[in-house]
């Protein structure tokens, strides 16, 4: 295998399946001694997608409805 200029190198699938290496998996690179280790990170470095819409609606909405109100209107 061989990294690109990049410094991009492809993880076999065989490899990612075994280990969870979804795409936009967290990973760290661990050196031990003459080594690199690649590692899923803890924590994720930064908040998914979903998280950032969350926190940016979260506190914004001005209705003042019950969460049956609301599937009322969207089952009519």
């Amino acid at each position: 295998m061989r990294i690109t200029s990049k410094g991009q190198v492809t993880i076999p699938q065989a490899v990612r399946e075994k280990f969870g290496l979804l795409p936009d998996t967290e990973v760290d690179f661990v050196v031990k001694r003459n080594a690199v280790h690649l590692v899923k990170a803890k924590r994720p470095a930064r908040p998914d997608r979903g998280q950032t819409i969350v926190s940016r609606l979260k506190g914004t909405s001005t209705v003042r409805m019950t969460t049956d109100e609301i599937l009322a209107l969207t089952r009519k």
